[in-house]
């Protein structure tokens, strides 16, 4: 759906398929193109509900620019005040149906945590940001699951990558997505000096296959030795796999697991979610219908957050707010933040 033109385009050609009889032959399919087609008929009726407004809102300022009579000027004036009330909720409920449509798992995401500046500071904050999303998941009766991490010896993780399922859990998180930092006195630090830290925090629907079709000649897969703490190599088998997507250029590696299939399986599942939020952010930037992409603007230097220790705060720079009690939100009461950038 590159714009409304190609979205009836779209419309008119699943409506074709639901037409054509053999498709009743293949159940899931036609679950499938039955509902991408509800859901795309959703948003262009909204569409058009929305044009519907803006040409009643039209016709009303010509007339409040023709009208002399005060008491008539205050009714247009009123008039116009509940259209465009209207055109906000239209608004509204069309980003809530462009989000309910989106590709991917509603119920379950892949969360990439990289330690950014700061060295072995960011990495703790890394291994700080992953206990606060696995405890607010505990909190929500979510299941998580390590995919891919890179631990250093001091508790922290230069990378971690895991999947968190549950429901609604894409349209909660997603807006997690961004640069944290953090401002804290280390324990290494005798003077007492403030450090900031940060590290890059993306969110991923997870992929479905349909979703995101891999042809095996796209890929590149490299095979090496998985390593452990401090880079120590723990297995004589070339069981950990990197693999480069060609067209794009995404590269992929996996080590944690004990077989070179399972890692693969990993990777590859890691891969699609990094290609469909490419495509996601693409469908994006040409709707302009979405709230907000997954970062920030789409660009992953964008800082969203703040966790002063010092302070004992932690500001949102998205919605300009601020939460006290520091080490609870790290310990996964993040709810409150979570409802405001829903509200935003």
């Amino acid at each position: 759906m590159g714009n409304n033109k190609e979205a009836k385009k779209e419309l008119s050609m699943l409506e074709k398929q639901l037409q054509n009889p053999k498709i009743y032959n293949n159940k899931e399919k036609l679950k499938e193109i039955s509902k991408k087609y509800n859901e795309l008929k959703k948003i262009l009726d909204k569409v058009e509900q929305i044009k519907e407004i803006d040409c009643k809102i039209s016709d009303a300022q010509k007339m409040l620019n023709q009208e002399s009579a005060p008491e008539m000027i205050e009714m247009i004036k009123q008039e116009i005040e509940k259209l465009e009330n209207k055109k906000r909720q239209a608004k509204k409920e069309l980003q809530k149906e462009t989000n309910n449509s989106a590709i991917g798992e509603k119920n379950a995401v892949i969360i990439e945590i990289r330690a950014g500046t700061g060295g072995d500071e960011a990495c703790l904050f890394a291994a700080d940001l992953f206990r606060m999303y696995y405890k607010f998941a505990e909190k929500m009766k979510w299941k998580t699951k390590i995919i891919s991490s890179h631990p250093t010896n001091i508790n922290g993780f230069k990378e971690i990558i895991f999947e968190i399922k549950g429901e609604n859990v894409y349209q909660l998180l997603s807006n997690e997505s961004g640069i944290h930092r953090v401002q804290r006195i280390p324990d290494t630090e005798k003077s007492g000096r403030i450090h900031t830290s940060a590290a890059s925090v993306v969110v991923l629907p997870k992929a479905k296959k349909v979703d995101i079709k891999i042809e095996n000649k796209e890929l590149r897969i490299d095979h090496f030795r998985s390593s452990g703490h401090g880079g120590q190599n723990v297995q004589k088998n070339e069981t950990a796999i990197r693999i480069t997507h060609l067209p794009t250029n995404i590269v992929v590696s996996c080590q944690d697991e004990r077989s070179q299939k399972q890692n693969k399986e990993k990777a590859l599942t890691i891969l699609r979610s990094r290609l469909l939020l490419q495509k996601k952010q693409q469908e994006n930037k040409n709707l302009k219908q979405k709230r907000q992409s997954h970062i920030g603007t789409g660009d992953r230097s964008e800082k969203i957050r703040t966790y002063n220790f010092p302070q004992d705060r932690v500001t949102d720079h998205r919605i300009h707010k601020s939460w006290h009690g520091l080490e609870q939100i790290l310990n996964g009461n993040i709810g409150p933040i979570i409802k405001n950038m829903q509200k935003k």
